[in-house]
């Protein structure tokens, strides 16, 4: 859902890193797993430079900033239910990646988003990575394996 960027202020409030929809996804949970911690958010506003939430467990900077780069993740059960087409990144990380004609072409290792569309990092049989645009026209099937345009996998 979000990574802790690091402390705010005195009290305790943390900077994050938003991988949630919109901030009203993100706050629509109570509680969040910290690597094995349980912080239950007390509140989130959009602040300056990101959103800024304050966790019951945190009372003071240094605590907050104990928690810099700490995912906060929640139970799968706890997202929404997935319309047509969608997909959570989780569930692409791992994925075998393969041409229309079935050719293997490598391993999804990682997304992304640098600001203009989400990206699969693929990591190529030989070694070498690339990332691809997350869109229709670069992988125009949602299978699995999934399938990838090769023009995308050319370094």
């Amino acid at each position: 859902m979000a990574a802790v960027a690091g402390a705010h202020g005195i009290r305790g409030e943390v900077r994050l890193k938003l991988f949630a929809e919109s901030l009203a996804s993100f706050a629509a949970h109570r509680t969040f797993d910290a690597g094995g911690r349980t912080l239950t958010l007390e509140a989130v506003r959009e602040g300056p430079s990101g959103p800024i939430a304050r966790f019951a467990e945190v009372v003071d900077r240094s605590a907050a900033e104990a928690l810099r780069g700490a995912e906060l993740t929640v139970p799968r059960a706890a997202l929404p239910p997935l319309c047509e087409g969608e997909v959570y990144w989780v569930d692409l990380i791992g994925r075998a990646v393969v041409t229309p004609d079935g050719a293997p072409a490598g391993r999804v290792v990682a997304m992304a988003n640098y600001g203009a569309s989400d990206l699969l990092e693929v990591a190529r049989p030989d070694g070498r990575t690339v990332l691809v645009p997350f869109t229709r026209e670069a992988v125009p099937k949602l299978a699995d394996p999934l399938v990838i345009d090769p023009v995308w996998l050319e370094v």
